[in-house]
């Protein structure tokens, strides 16, 4: 039985929560060579489990089940439909296991378990759903050509796929990349941040639970520099996927070309411009709606709208209106369902978003809000939802990616500076725009160098949309039909009749 979120007692659930500590590799655990990493709750710092930690051996032996899975197993020879179905046996099975799986993220990175369960298990759930009934619905092409030949163009597999996702979204993400892989007949070796490995490996074993053949699915929990590392430098790695920091994204850009040239596909950071014009059509919602994105997911979000750009005849009533929000957000326990902010994932990260604080005050950017660690009393990693204005263009504020609560208000005096602000940025992620007129929302997005642009909105969209960065927040889109593009090669026959 599904439990009602807000009437369930998340804590009593979480002390008879099994939490798994194995690799999952070839279709069965293993406890790897004996090394071990703790797994930290920043919701009350105490240790949630000793999880084995892949070496090269580990990751060796992954990627070879994967290779064989691939090169000798049923899965890429299967018929799509077929792979479709095994994919929706996987959503029906996380459908059944949802309050664990949100429990076990909750746990691991802090995140409200309202937001794990209604909308994080939701997004991972649709994303299954959605690559298993495209799976059996894509076709190959036959160009017209000569009277005398036949072209044809298929879409085939492209390998064995090494996925490394971040923690901030740990099944999101890692659907993300895993399903569009699975339903193009790919093998997998998914690597989850060392923080928030516990809920892949709980959806390994449920993916091994739905049929999906030994060595299809394999996850190694590990770091970056050791496990991430030996996965980018895997000669029999034929692609790799990867969401998390511009730096890291730039060492597997170095791994392939050390390799075996592997494809490389980037989501990296992000610093978000989210614009207010004065003629918006409900300068309250877009306030609000500017608060509840930088603020959602304890500002742990690649596409959080971490700069707000207003209008300088309005930014006051905005910045306001904002920081109201602001200090009537309720931050607390992660597993109280009241919560609306929880935890940040751990305390070397909130001294480094307190570094950032302390950096923007000495830098004469304006303290509105927050700004201070709170709840030490229990052992967690929280901090207020903070707001800066007076910031300029040149200060680390509105130039390097925070990822955590912390918004930065600039101002505006015309469309032209606004769009100038916007793009005066390493990275092209997302981007919003306020505006009531139709004309200005299709000239700024169109100018906005973003993968994405929200208009009268933010953080909308469903699994029909790519998503995806420009400049140095990436290359390649998730979701969508497009992701399969990853994934797949495309191979052209020309028959001589």
């Amino acid at each position: 039985m599904i439990p009602d979120v807000g009437r369930e007692d998340w804590a009593a659930r979480a002390e008879r929560l099994t939490l798994t500590s194995h690799h999952h590799i070839d279709g069965a655990d293993e406890p790897g060579g004996g090394a071990t990493f703790k797994v930290v709750s920043p919701r009350d710092g105490r240790i949630l489990g000793e999880v084995a930690d892949a070496g090269q051996a580990e990751v060796d032996r992954a990627v070879a089940a994967a290779r064989h899975a691939f090169d000798h197993g049923p899965w890429p020879r299967l018929a799509p439909a077929d792979r479709g179905r095994a994919l929706l046996r996987l959503a029906d099975l996380m459908e059944e296991r949802r309050a664990d799986l949100a429990l076990t993220i909750s746990l691991e990175m802090g995140k409200p378990i309202k937001d794990a369960y209604e909308i994080e298990l939701r997004a991972a759930i649709s994303t299954f759903r959605w690559y298993g009934q495209l799976a059996g619905k894509l076709t190959d092409e036959s160009p017209h050509t000569a009277p005398d030949a036949l072209a044809l163009v298929t879409r085939e597999p492209a390998g064995v796929v090494g996925a490394v996702v971040p923690w901030n979204f740990p099944l999101t993400i890692a659907s993300w990349k895993v399903a569009p892989a699975l339903a193009a007949g790919c093998t997998v070796v998914l690597k989850p941040s060392e923080l928030s490995p516990l809920s892949a490996l709980m959806l390994a074993r449920l993916a091994s639970e739905a049929g999906l053949p030994a060595g299809v699915l394999n996850v190694v929990a590990g770091d970056g520099p050791v496990a991430g590392r030996a996965l980018g430098l895997h000669p029999d790695v034929d692609v790799l996927a990867f969401t998390g920091s511009t730096t890291v994204g730039r060492h597997f850009l170095h791994y392939a070309a050390d390799s075996n040239l592997k494809r490389v596909w980037l989501e990296l950071g992000g610093k978000s411009p989210n614009i207010i014009l004065p003629d918006a059509p409900d300068l309250d919602r877009a306030a609000a709606t500017a608060a509840w994105g930088i603020f959602f997911n304890q500002g742990e979000m690649c596409t959080a709208p971490s700069r707000l750009l207003v209008h300088s005849s309005i930014a006051e009533r905005i910045t306001e209106a904002v920081v109201e929000h602001a200090r009537a957000l309720r931050v607390g326990d992660p597993l109280d369902p009241a919560t609306e902010m929880g935890a940040l994932v751990g305390q070397a990260h909130l001294d480094k978003v307190l570094g950032h604080v302390r950096t923007g005050a000495d830098e004469g950017a304006r303290l509105r809000t927050g700004g201070s660690r709170i709840l030490t009393g229990t052992g967690g990693s929280y901090l207020e939802p903070t707001v800066f204005d007076r910031v300029t263009p040149g200060m680390r504020l509105a130039r390097e990616e925070i990822f955590g609560p912390v918004l930065s208000v600039l101002t505006f005096d015309d469309v032209e500076e606004a769009v100038e602000l916007a793009n005066a940025t390493d990275y092209g992620l997302a981007a919003g725009l306020w505006t009531a007129d139709l004309s200005t929302a299709h000239k700024v997005s169109r100018a906005l160098r973003a993968g994405t642009v929200w208009v009268n909105c933010y953080e909308e969209g469903d699994l029909t949309v790519p998503f995806g960065g420009m400049k140095q927040s990436g290359n390649g889109r998730d979701k969508s039909a497009h992701a399969l593009e990853k994934y797949t090669e495309l191979k052209t026959t020309w028959i001589q009749l």
